[in-house]
């Protein structure tokens, strides 16, 4: 399995997005461990939940589509991800392999 996927920490307020060829599951148990050490993001808290998880093909899909998300900036562009599946889609569809 390969994924894009978007992990949200009620206690900072914030999201993080990754890409990975591991189970969502497995990921956020490692972010919420810190595994990835004191100076990544994702050490700050260990309330890490999914929020949302795009299936994608391959890794180079699902790292064009983590990068197109983060170059976004924006709470609202991930939070409509949600609201409108048809981003998603237009996502996955640009960027193919």
């Amino acid at each position: 399995m390969v994924i894009c996927y978007i992990i949200y920490s009620r206690k900072i307020d914030r999201f993080y997005v990754g890409a990975s060829q591991e189970s969502i599951e497995l990921r956020l148990t490692k972010h919420n461990q810190k595994i990835y050490g004191d100076k990544h993001f994702t050490s700050q808290t260990d309330d890490w939940d999914a929020f949302y998880v795009i299936e994608c093909k391959d890794i180079k899909q699902a790292l064009r589509i983590e990068k197109h998300i983060k170059r976004m900036k924006s709470r609202v562009y991930i939070q409509n991800l949600i609201k409108h599946p048809g981003i998603v889609k237009k996502l996955l569809s640009k960027y193919a392999v």
